[in-house]
């Protein structure tokens, strides 16, 4: 059985988001919800100072505590390591979202139509209709509402109901299909990886081992999936310059 695991190189991360747009886009995902984050923090003080980068998915932990909370199963750790959430079990208590130390829940507030930027876009307006061919929201992936994985549970979609958790799903409908994670693919400057720690040979699994590897709350015992090589863990040293704005 495979063990799925990122590798972000930060010493390569240039900030330029392009992971962020490509998860949105192929997650579908609503207003103000952003399953990959990039953190942009500044080290020095003027005008000696420098910027930096940490792009932040969900760190699919092997101690996850999300699962250990949901009262109903909903946020559930399959074998090859990836953490979903099956939106058809999830009551919307967000415990999962209280539980994690990475903020990387996400809310649904609205119904799916109403949070698809409808307040800044108009899907009927004619001249959009033209792009999209009537389809709302535009760019609805089919793959999201499949059900996925031998358990065959519905994980993989955002923005499917009101009232339910969200998050990161590694892009389960592409690792299932022979495809890497939308970020990884789309990183203009290979600063993501992705792929099979429990092969030794991998090329994941190489990388990790011929550098010096971190991850994010270590002391947290959480295990995450997600490693990170070069830079240094976020610390007082660092000041975050730009923060996600909470919803309300």
């Amino acid at each position: 059985m495979a063990k799925y695991a990122m590798v972000v190189d930060l010493n390569r991360c240039q900030g330029c988001r392009a992971c962020t747009e490509a998860c949105k886009i192929e997650n579908n995902t609503g207003q103000g919800m952003f399953w990959m984050h990039v953190f942009r923090f500044e080290d020095g003080a003027f005008p000696e100072t420098r910027m930096s980068f940490l792009p932040r998915p969900c760190q699919h932990c092997d101690n996850a505590p999300c699962v250990k909370v949901c009262p109903t199963g909903a946020r559930f750790k399959r074998e090859d390591g990836i953490v979903l959430t099956d939106p058809d079990r999830c009551i919307g208590c967000r415990y999962c979202e209280l539980a994690c130390p990475y903020g990387v829940n996400y809310f649904n507030w609205q119904k799916p139509k109403d949070s698809q930027y409808s307040d800044v876009i108009s899907w009927d307006d004619p001249d959009i209709q033209a792009i999209t061919g009537g389809a709302y929201p535009p760019y609805k992936n089919p793959d999201l509402d499949k059900e996925w994985g031998p358990e065959g549970r519905r994980t993989a979609g955002g923005n499917h109901a009101k009232g339910v958790m969200e998050k990161c799903t590694f892009c389960v409908q592409r690792v299932e299909q022979g495809s890497l994670p939308a970020c990884v693919d789309t990183c203009p400057v290979t600063a993501l990886r992705f792929g099979d720690i429990s092969d030794s040979e991998s090329p994941v699994s190489r990388f990790i081992r011929e550098n010096e590897a971190w991850s994010l709350l270590e002391e947290a015992g959480t295990k995450p999936s997600v490693f990170y090589v070069g830079g240094k863990p976020p610390s007082h040293s660092y000041k975050e310059v730009e923060r996600p704005k909470a919803r309300v």
